[in-house]
């Protein structure tokens, strides 16, 4: 019998009933159709019979088209740094679900992960209306921070934000990274529809950090009541962003000053934008200056995995999920800038649907290639691997159709020699089941 999805071999039994449970539920991650008319009456019912979790702490909810999760991270480590106990819900997974619910660091395990999911199931039928995957997995992870009691919540938004799951919390702070034309057919299909899709979790009273600089959208945010609002490039920013061995050092400007030299671990100046919005937020959330010294320490610990992430050095291999076309900017943007421009002799890329290979294949730089290797990411929504190739033929690139992504990974490590670079990427259903096939390889699997 097949598993799962998000389980393995090894899974335990009750694990295995929760996820089966779990994917029983519609999935808009996954799934094609358009959603049903938006509401957040079924997570409000839920959540009452739960005993209102996401009110038993402070919440930083973050939204964003684009570096939010990398965003919740960097709040996250800087949070723990000033000794508060963190809970963090980010969305998608790469290789299993329990990615999602982290606690002080760690992601859930099986047995904890399993009883959250399963107690849900009983309040479902007393319900008597059916969830949907991400409104469960969203409820069990309040109740789960709740029981924890830890000090604070991040919580990233899982698509929009007025009409997400995530929204039955107020955020004390409200953090957006920026608006980008991206799930358009739900939440579009203009990037002022966008915004005002994320503006909805901006509750009165809050702090709005506000990474999107775009004036034409910033009426959208300020008519939201919030106590406060810091954009960026006026109350914050990240002022200078210049590469060093395996990351950037970054001077980030906040209204309490600047603090020069912060050295963080990732590729892309984007991650000094993100940077700085999560230092932002942080400051907004204590409503103090933070100590550079702390700080600095908490960005040296961050890590972001799927994201221009170096799993290889011979050859040098990287994944990075970059799945829309501001991704795919910021990703050529980052070989530019970080690795001197260089262009990988080897492309693994698959997309989901909504997507245009050929758009997508040409902002990544696929053109410099020797090789495409196209795969269908292990979702409903993948394109087909025919189709990456057919883009990639149109740009004039040797292009193949793997019949899996780990074939695509083994295909491409064929072909190259320890000098040469191999870029995975497009959809985080490919990266995660890369990261997956390639830590497999490493331990002989």
């Amino acid at each position: 019998m097949a598993l799962p999805p998000g389980a393995s071999p090894a899974v335990p039994d009750q694990l295995r009933a929760a996820l089966a449970y779990l994917d029983g539920h519609v999935n808009f991650e996954t799934a094609p159709a358009r959603r049903a008319a938006p509401t957040l009456e079924r997570m409000v019912a839920l959540c009452r019979l739960l005993g209102d979790p996401q009110h038993a702490c402070p919440v930083i909810h973050v939204t964003g088209t684009n570096g939010k999760g990398s965003t919740a991270r960097m709040i996250s480590v800087l949070l723990a740094a000033h000794g508060l106990s963190v809970g963090t819900y980010t969305s998608p997974h790469l290789e299993r679900l329990n990615e999602r619910l982290v606690g002080d660091g760690q992601p859930i395990d099986d047995a904890e992960l399993a009883e959250a999911l399963l107690s849900l199931e009983p309040l479902e039928e007393h319900l008597g209306v059916r969830l949907t995957h991400f409104e469960l997995l969203t409820a069990a992870a309040l109740r789960w921070f709740a029981d924890r009691a830890v000090d604070v919540v991040v919580l990233e938004v899982g698509m929009g934000g007025r009409w997400d799951a995530t929204n039955v919390a107020d955020g004390q702070v409200a953090v957006v990274t920026n608006v980008g034309l991206d799930h358009v057919e739900v939440i579009g299909p203009t990037r002022a529809d966008i915004a005002g899709e994320k503006a909805g979790i901006v509750k009165p009273g809050a702090a709005l950090i506000l990474g999107e600089t775009d004036p034409d959208l910033r009426p959208l945010f300020d008519d939201r009541g919030a106590a406060s609002v810091w954009r960026r490039d006026e109350d914050f920013a990240c002022e200078r962003s210049v590469v060093a061995v395996g990351g950037r050092v970054l001077d980030l400007r906040t209204p309490a000053g600047l603090a020069e030299g912060l050295f963080v671990p990732l590729h892309g100046a984007h991650q000094g934008d993100n940077a700085a919005v999560a230092l932002a937020a942080v400051e907004a959330f204590f409503g103090r200056p933070l100590d550079h010294r702390v700080v600095a320490q908490a960005f040296g610990e961050v890590r972001v995995p799927g994201r221009f992430e170096v799993v290889g050095r011979r050859p040098f291999v990287v994944l990075d999920g970059a799945h829309n076309p501001d991704g795919a900017r910021a990703l050529r943007a980052t070989l530019d800038e970080d690795f001197a421009g260089r262009t990988p002799e080897v492309l693994v890329v698959g997309f989901t649907s909504g997507r245009d290979p050929a758009e997508m294949l040409g902002l990544i730089g696929a053109a410099g290639c020797r090789l495409v290797v196209g795969c269908r990411p292990p979702s409903t929504r993948g394109l087909p691997a025919e189709a990456v190739v057919e883009a990639a033929a149109g740009l004039g690139v040797r292009a193949e159709a793997a019949a899996s992504v780990a074939d695509a990974v083994r295909r491409a490590l064929e072909v190259v020699d320890d000098t040469e670079f191999v870029l995975i990427t497009g959809s985080l259903y490919v990266v995660g089941d890369a990261r997956r096939a390639w830590r497999g390889r490493a331990d002989g699997a």
